[in-house]
């Protein structure tokens, strides 16, 4: 137990606190860890599907993606009360000397609770995420893409592929335990064990936010300031059309292989065959098109970008013309020059953080201003600035990182469950170590800056950024410089030109294909907007005539309205009366039952020369 603890915070004397000032103590805890949810259930909302994905696996990416930005929202409430601790234990320590008088009591930080609810928090949400990630969601994954059709038989694949993987794991840290033994002068227990563990994923975790951070930093700034100047937007649009043209194809292409495959083996499987229900299963999974989705996403075009009174199949209001071609641009650039100062004050403060005297780390030294002033408030808002800018590069990187088209979370409700589960062990994994590498960068972490204070409930729990012995001796000379390769490697688009010349096209200002893609993609949106235009068009036309045609109807019929209605069979009647449907016609949908070919459900045109015996 802390010496700066109460003796009630040995016992259960906490429990009996007045409610009132528990509850104004208590509710910033209490509105991070609601916000915190509701922001992990939108994310999840937003690329996974509840309805198709096995409720296991919802639930478990939930609980990671959560855990993962409960450590972020609640941190800095850990920090500003390690900074309360800290005061008390130097009033105490002071106090105790004959020559000093502390008249100055402590302040308490408005958000405080007891002293036992931040490590009980923490080793939930440490043990929590730690099975998750290295236990649960790995036997997850191999369950999910397992080609087996009952529950039993996808288990066994899973058990057996994390077996092989994991075994090879286990065995190497069997031979180095092995050798740790018998080194001479070095005995093991428990915490020693417990301390090595935590090292390797720490270093696992830092190799890890090296990468995307040094990517983050530079790309999210650019990104901000080259999106909010006018026309960049619609030419990445373009080109992201002209790759998603690609994709379709490639898609389309494969997608008819393998429905000639399922229809091939229709062929041969009957009903009254054992394996006909696992081929139902297997059509039930087939998707419908998406492709809509590419052609709604483009609304502006470039008929609107210069006035906002101009016509064409794209009109928008005059609000929205001036949000998109004046506010828009301005809030983007906004954030993209606040960015860049927090990317430069990052990058300062990872380079020169172990550094302890003089300190030059930029965070280290604001968070020092405001300790002598008790300023907890901001003290929280300084960490949760900083702590969630860290989240935004690593966990934005996460969210959009394509590995080989493999791993891939798509909004809409189009990730799989794969994809899922993936991100969720990586959220898992990198933010304990991302919160560390925090705690170091404004020189909380005794293990960074060589020296003996009071840590944080968090450091208690998680451990200290420590890498395995075998690096640790350069880790505080090579990190920054790989920090900083990678930043200058991002802003001079090393990687995405790397990426071009061996076949995966990227948004690059200088390159002929770039330049190809962007006209291709032109050439989609343009001729998509005249589709559209046309269909329009088509559609008023028939609704103006179709108008007249009733209202000339009514007035042939009113004179008999009374005594009786009058059928008209007459051919002309009977075509206008099936004329509505024919812009909706559809080839009918698939049927196991009584089809014998894959049909498909998207909406065609109806067939040409349909009036020619007329």
């Amino acid at each position: 137990m802390n010496s700066s603890e109460s003796p009630s915070q040995s016992s259960n004397f906490h429990f009996y606190l007045p409610k009132k000032a528990f509850k104004m103590s208590a509710g910033p805890l209490i509105v991070d860890i609601i916000v915190a949810f509701i922001l992990a259930a939108g994310l999840l909302y937003r690329y996974g599907n509840w309805q198709r994905h096995h409720f296991l696996v919802t639930l478990a990416v939930l609980i990671s993606w959560y855990f993962s930005l409960l450590i972020v929202f609640v941190l800095p409430l850990d920090v500003s009360s390690t900074v309360y601790r800290q005061c008390v234990q130097s009033s105490e320590s002071n106090s105790s000397s004959p020559h000093e008088n502390s008249t100055t009591p402590c302040a308490e930080p408005w958000s405080s609770v007891p002293d036992n609810v931040y490590p009980n928090l923490w080793r939930i949400v440490y043990w929590t995420s730690q099975c998750l990630t290295w236990l649960v969601m790995p036997l997850m994954q191999s369950y999910a893409k397992a080609g087996e059709f009952t529950f039993r038989g996808k288990l066994k694949s899973a058990i057996l592929d994390n077996a092989i993987y994991y075994g090879s794991y286990i065995f190497l840290c069997f031979l180095l335990l092995v050798y740790i033994t018998f080194k001479p002068g070095l005995q093991l227990d428990g915490q020693k064990l417990k301390a090595i563990a935590s090292s390797a994923s720490n270093t696992w975790g830092l190799f890890l936010l090296v990468i995307l951070l040094g990517y983050a930093l530079v790309e999210i700034p650019r990104n901000l300031w080259l999106f909010g100047q006018r026309g960049y937007a619609l030419h990445h649009a373009y080109f992201r059309a002209a790759k998603l043209n690609f994709d379709k194809s490639e898609a389309e292409e494969t997608l008819d292989d393998v429905l000639e495959s399922v229809q091939s083996v229709r062929n041969i499987i009957h009903p009254n065959d054992p394996l006909y229900p696992h081929l139902e299963t297997i059509v039930e999974k087939i998707p419908p098109p998406i492709w809509q989705r590419l052609k709604n996403r483009h609304r502006v075009c470039d008929d609107g970008l210069d006035s906002p009174h101009s016509q064409g199949p794209c009109q928008i209001t005059q609000a929205e013309w001036y949000w998109r071609c004046w506010m828009h641009p301005i809030v983007l650039k906004t954030a993209a020059i606040i960015s860049a100062v927090l990317s430069t004050a990052v990058v300062w403060s990872e380079v020169t953080f172990f550094n302890k005297k003089p300190v030059l780390s930029i965070f280290a030294i604001l968070v020092n201003l405001a300790k002598p002033n008790y300023d907890y408030f901001t003290i929280e808002l300084l960490s949760t600035v900083i702590i969630a800018y860290l989240c935004l590069c690593a966990f934005a990187t996460v969210l959009k990182i394509r590995v080989l088209n493999y791993y891939y979370l798509a909004p809409h409700h189009l990730t799989d469950e794969h994809s899922l589960v993936f991100s969720g062990m990586m959220l898992s994994r990198l933010t304990p170590p991302m919160c560390l590498n925090f705690l170091g960068l404004i020189h909380m972490d005794s293990h960074v800056i060589k020296s003996q204070l009071m840590e944080t409930h968090y450091t208690q729990v998680m451990g200290h950024m420590d890498v395995i012995s075998i690096i640790s001796d350069g880790f505080n000379v090579y990190f920054p410089i790989a920090m900083l390769a990678l930043c200058l490697a991002t802003y001079f688009s090393v990687g995405s030109r790397i990426l071009s010349v061996v076949g995966f096209p990227q948004f690059l200002g200088d390159d002929e294909v770039t330049t190809d893609l962007i006209d291709e993609g032109k050439k989609l949106i343009g001729c998509e907007k005249l589709r559209k235009q046309k269909t329009e068009e088509s559609a008023e036309r028939r609704r103006e005539y179709l108008k007249r045609f009733d209202r000339s109807s009514n007035q042939d019929n009113r004179g008999s309205s009374n005594t009786s209605t009058v059928v008209d069979d007459s051919p002309s009647t009977n075509l206008l009366t099936a004329a509505e449907p024919i812009d909706w016609y559809h080839k009918p949908q698939f049927d196991v039952s009584a089809s014998d070919e894959y049909q498909s459900s998207r909406i065609v045109n109806p067939p040409r020369n349909i009036f020619d015996d007329v």
